[in-house]
């Protein structure tokens, strides 16, 4: 039955995506380039790391880009759109933002951050008010309703063994990868990621490498503090694929004393960090270590004495000079005169999961 079910969603995804190719006006296009980042799988590719690392190279560049989120778990969702960053401060909480939105926002001074359902009403704002130059369509690939001039598509070994939903973690079948512009395959070596690219069909391949960096304090002066190797840690998450950030601690030679694992966005309570304080001090840790994604929500609560630490996950693309060269120039490729962009309206239709 469930390999029935997963036919079913992998057909009714792949007629969405034709329905669209057949006629591109039924999508909205933006008066400025877009830039899709997203993935086939669900939850937990680090889209997030990627968005943001894609925005620094934008803005070294001269660009003001904007990143265009739905803002998945946010408490307190509202109409129309959400102004996270105007690019020259926070305007947003945690309720009204969403987790990573709102670290996105911390984390990118000079960016535009904006939350809403109707990302193409997002754009409008954010070129015509706040003067954005090009826009990162976060977790976009499925996004179909929001025309993009670079789709990029982050992709694993993983992927490739995978299945639709709901047998397995696809949002769509493997071969949509094919119409993506460039593969950021995550692997360990070059020739890795272009037999993976080759595999899902994609000629253009870049390698994402991922590390983690030193910790810092999530209360106080947020300074980076030193842990020492071999030290005793205490790991809290809240993320869609928690075995990755345990497995990058351990990896880091620090001692694992205990683990405590929460779902996906987990709006965390002053009750959660007395469990948590409670367990760290049963294990004889030496000091908690989170992600900053869950430091944003943790911050909401009072931590109190807590000794707890966020640890940064840092990305790249590599090659990354022929990656910066390749992205400058598909955008001015579609920023020249003649190239068309204006706005266009989609044909009506029904809300689909995968939007």
């Amino acid at each position: 039955m469930i390999d029935t079910l997963s036919a079913v969603y992998s057909a009714a995804a792949a007629r969405r995506r034709r329905w669209y190719a057949r006629d591109p006006s039924r999508q909205r296009r933006l008066a400025r380039p877009v830039v899709s980042v997203g993935n086939l799988r669900v939850g937990g590719s680090g889209k997030t790391p990627m968005v943001e690392y894609i925005a620094r190279v934008l803005l070294e560049h001269g660009e003001r880009p904007a990143i265009l989120t739905r803002g998945y778990a946010r408490r307190e969702a509202s109409d129309g759109v959400t102004v996270v960053s105007d690019g020259t401060a926070v305007r947003a909480t945690l309720a009204t933002a969403g987790d990573e939105p709102l670290m996105l926002a911390r984390a990118l001074p000079g960016v535009v951050v904006l939350v809403g359902a109707d990302r193409h009403l997002s754009g409008c704002l954010a070129e015509r008010r706040l003067g954005a130059t090009v826009h990162i369509l976060d977790d976009g690939f499925q996004h179909l309703e929001l025309a993009r001039d670079i789709d990029l598509l982050l992709a694993s070994e993983e992927d490739l063994e995978d299945r639709p939903m709901p047998a397995g973690r696809l949002r769509e079948g493997i071969a949509a990868a094919a119409v993506a512009d460039a593969a950021l395959v995550n692997a360990g070596y070059d020739a890795a990621a272009a037999r993976i690219g080759r595999a899902l069909g994609v000629p253009t391949v870049f390698r994402v490498t991922r590390a983690i960096g030193a910790p810092h304090m999530i209360t106080g002066d947020r300074d980076s503090v030193v842990v020492p190797p071999n030290a005793r840690v205490f790991v809290v998450s809240g993320i869609a694929r928690p075995d990755r950030f345990t497995a990058d601690i351990m990896s880091a030679g620090w001692d694992l004393a205990g683990v405590m694992e929460f779902r996906d966005h987990h709006p965390f309570s002053d009750r959660d960090v007395t469990r948590i304080r409670a367990a760290a001090r049963a294990a004889a840790s030496a000091i908690v270590l989170t992600t900053e994604k869950d430091a944003v929500r943790l911050m909401a609560c009072d931590l109190g004495d807590l000794p707890i630490a966020a640890v940064p996950l840092i990305v790249g693309i590599e090659p990354a000079d022929a990656f910066r060269d390749w992205l400058l120039a598909k955008l001015a490729a579609h920023s020249a005169p003649g190239t068309q962009h204006g706005t266009q309206h989609s044909a009506p239709g029904t809300q689909h999961p995968n939007q």
